[in-house]
């Protein structure tokens, strides 16, 4: 007769938030004891991540099988060509995918899966290089890698110590100890990481440079010292930048004036016909280069709580301008 668990939970306030400390608790627990056990193994781990002149194949059934994914993923965009290889597909044509110039990471908590164990004798002949990531020390799979990673914990989150929680995590964890440890050995960059996430905001922001998004030539507002304000307020009006620039007659910027200057300035008693543009710009503005990332002009504007900048070269000459929103269209910010 079948059961249907869902009428036995308890629905608690209380009850559920202890439930899921307890979870984290012993979760945390758990990668926090991966620390000591860091070794010669891990070392020899990263070496052999590092020297590979193939490609990094990650194998595993079930949640292994779903934590090698990940940990294949993460390899695959810090440095390290990487793909996932599923053992029970492997047994019937795709370990051909398996070359002798990678390496192979196989995941298993009991080192004793049927599907991996199928294929060890093939990556055994092919010469390939095993790193396996087990709860069990002495099981087939450590003794047959070259090195072993031990993912072992206490016990899993599951009240009945079944689940795969506490172990999955774990192994998760490790797996972004060997990569982030692999990539810094690397020097694995910014733009390196831009070039393997092209896509979303994620890469917009490591990609995008501010000439790819400043305005230039005539969306450029620019006005020279001597200009009447109400020439300025014309300018900026047309250029729909919410400011100005004030340049000498080399394009070396002097100033700049903005909508917020003009809104401190309607608490005085200007004659916009005869002030001029000297006498009300913000003298020394902040810049910023044309070649630096666009993520580092949304900090400037973070950081000075501004919404426009000049853009110059190393002679402070007027090259370009931008404000909040060239940085919200191209999806910057």
């Amino acid at each position: 007769m079948f059961t249907d668990f869902r009428t036995a939970v308890t629905l608690d306030a209380e009850q559920l938030l202890s439930r899921g400390r307890r979870v984290l608790a012993t979760e945390v627990a758990a990668v926090q004891a991966l620390q000591n056990r860091l070794d010669d193994a891990f070392v020899a781990a990263c070496k052999l991540v590092h020297g590979c002149r193939g490609r990094v194949v990650v194998t595993g059934m079930g949640k292994s099988g779903h934590i090698g994914n990940k940990i294949a993923a993460t390899l695959a965009s810090t440095g390290t060509p990487a793909f996932f290889l599923h053992p029970a597909e492997a047994s019937h044509g795709d370990i051909g995918m398996i070359t002798h110039d990678d390496v192979v990471i196989a995941i298993s908590n009991s080192g004793e899966t049927a599907e991996l164990l199928t294929i060890l004798p093939v990556i055994k002949r092919l010469g390939v290089a095993l790193i396996a990531m087990t709860g069990r020390l002495q099981s087939t799979l450590a003794k047959a890698a070259a090195a072993t990673l031990d993912v072992s914990v206490p016990e899993e989150a599951c009240p009945h110590n079944l689940a795969p929680t506490a172990s999955t995590t774990a192994t998760l964890a490790m797996g972004d100890a060997l990569a982030v440890a692999v990539l810094e050995a690397r020097g694995f960059t910014e733009e390196d990481f831009a070039r393997s996430h092209p896509g979303g905001t994620l890469g917009r922001r490591l990609l995008l440079h501010v000439d790819d998004v400043m305005r230039t030539g005539e969306q450029l507002p620019q006005v020279r010292e001597d200009t009447p304000l109400r020439d300025g307020l014309l300018e900026m009006t047309r250029k729909g930048l919410g400011m100005t620039a004030i340049v000498d007659d080399r394009q070396r910027v002097l100033g700049i004036y903005t909508d917020g200057d003009l809104r401190r300035a309607l608490d005085h008693s200007i004659d916009i016909k005869t002030v001029r543009m000297r006498d009300v710009m913000t003298a020394n503005p902040k810049t910023i280069t044309r070649k630096v990332l666009a993520a580092e002009a949304v900090h400037m504007m973070e950081k000075f709580r501004i919404t426009q900048l000049l853009v110059v070269d190393e002679h402070n000459v007027l090259v370009g301008a931008l404000n909040v929103h060239d940085l919200l269209r191209a999806g910057v910010m």
